[in-house]
């Protein structure tokens, strides 16, 4: 399963801010590289927070499926608060 980190650039504090993480469920990208495909569904789904949504970025990763991310399946966008409740 591929997930994308969304970040966006802080640039006060000289850093990415984590914002959340979108869980990719299709096989085929459409013809798109990863993150032509993951940064195009960040900016949708994560854009209308910022005043700049060309901020954001992102960083693809595979998870292998395990016990909890299970959950992960089921919901294609999780945010900070929800990534950190289902650590404990």
């Amino acid at each position: 399963m591929l997930t994308y980190k969304v970040f966006y650039k802080n640039y006060e504090l000289k850093k990415g801010e984590f914002m959340g993480m979108l869980v990719e469920r299709r096989k085929d990208l459409r013809g798109k590289t990863q993150v032509e495909s993951g940064l195009r569904w960040a900016r949708l789904t994560f854009g209308r927070m910022l005043k700049d949504e060309r901020t954001i970025f992102i960083v693809p990763n595979d998870l292998k499926l395990e016990g909890d991310t299970q959950r992960l399946m089921e919901k294609g966008v999780l945010t900070k608060g929800e990534l950190s409740g289902m650590g404990k």
